[in-house]
């Protein structure tokens, strides 16, 4: 056990040891003052049912580890205690439930757990009509400095409606291998996302609002197998993406919208019955695909009626940028997936007969027809 603790400590003093005494509280002795400066309670590995009651003050604990364990549920009052805690590590258990008093955790920032038996996260109540009733209750989505989420492996069906609207500090959301069918409309509020993984689900629709997360680098919806159909027109404004994985999807129809993904390195789309652009465009390089779909967007049709309502949005987005110039070298030609060079924007390389298609005259006006000649 002093390897284990050694491991996770990194052989750092302020891993506090879970005591042995009466009552599992941690240990007293000549060292008080040294425990004062303790950040660190591992309890991991223990093969434990349940947590013995701690009667020391957990207030100046800023990351607890209770994964590994078998653990079904966690105490209310524990979890009230930790006023300081940062990390929450509770994987690889056997939660049915988080504690709703999770949500006065109102520094934590990593909250890991993954690889328990959770069908819900915990959400807040709707007010009552008595007084005692129409107090805050405790919930998930009160945790204002939440920065990671990782809740993989698990039996969930939904995610609480407000997630978005509440964890405005969220940098990573990962909710893969459980058996969600939507992600909430208020994940398109999350202005800070940086990575979300939703794979292995039952999803079969992204969120509107999805241009909204003006950070998202990376994207992962692959192996929601024959639910998942179609992607949303706003996927081609996240202007930060660089990562994006859709395979083993049921997706015949890529939006024209993704001609505009410039900053996008690594693309799959395996395993899915694509029809539009053709696969062999696809796997051609990412060049390849982004020039086909610019072509279809800027086309006539169908397609125009998408193009007066997305083209606004994406000049006020900066989707076509002025540093995207030709003949400059990717700086990501080494990276994995499709190599490419960067994409040429419509300024640099269109000729100007082409760019008067784009004029907003020619788009925006009322159509005139020809005078006629008697």
């Amino acid at each position: 056990m002093a390897e284990r603790r050694s491991r996770h400590g990194h052989g750092h003093a302020n891993v506090v040891p879970f005591g042995a005494g009466a009552g599992g509280g941690l240990q007293h002795g000549e060292h008080d003052q040294e425990k004062v400066k303790e950040k660190k309670l591992d309890m991991s590995g223990l093969s434990m049912d349940t947590i013995p009651h701690l009667t020391t003050s957990l207030g100046h604990i800023t990351t607890l580890d209770l994964s590994n364990n078998n653990l079904e549920s966690i105490p209310e009052s524990m979890i009230a205690r930790l006023l300081n805690v940062v990390v929450l590590d509770v994987r690889s258990n056997q939660l049915k439930s988080l504690p709703n008093s999770i949500g006065c955790l109102s520094k934590l920032r990593v909250l890991n757990v993954s690889g328990n038996l959770l069908q819900s996260l915990p959400a807040a109540r709707k007010a009552g009509k008595h007084a005692a009733t129409r107090k805050s209750q405790f919930s998930l989505a009160a945790l204002g400095a939440l920065e990671e989420l990782n809740a993989n492996f698990n039996q969930l069906t939904r995610l609480p409606d407000t997630l978005g609207f509440e964890l405005h500090s969220l940098r990573r959301l990962s909710v893969n291998s459980n058996k969600l069918t939507s992600l909430p409309f208020s994940t398109s509020h999350m202005t800070a996302l940086r990575a979300l993984d939703a794979r292995l689900n039952c999803i079969r629709a992204l969120p509107e609002g999805l241009e909204n997360l003006v950070n998202l680098e990376v994207l992962n919806v692959s192996q929601n197998f024959h639910f998942l159909r179609e992607l949303p027109y706003g996927l081609g404004l996240l202007t930060s993406l660089r990562e994006l994985d859709i395979s083993y999807n049921s997706i015949s129809v890529l939006p024209d919208s993704m001609g505009c993904l410039a900053k996008l390195n690594k693309f799959s789309a395996v395993g899915n019955p694509l029809v539009c652009p053709p696969m062999d465009i696809v796997e051609q390089s990412l060049d390849a695909m982004r020039t086909y779909l610019s072509s279809r967007m800027n086309g006539t049709g169908v397609n125009a009626k998408k193009k007066k309502g997305w083209l606004p949005r994406m000049v006020k987005y900066n989707t076509f940028s002025a540093r995207m110039t030709p003949g400059r070298k990717s700086a990501h030609d080494n990276s994995e997936g499709f190599s490419m060079s960067d994409y040429h924007s419509l300024n640099g390389s269109a000729s100007p007969g082409f760019l008067s298609m784009l004029s907003p005259r020619r788009l925006f006006s009322p159509r005139r027809d020809s005078p006629k000649h008697h």
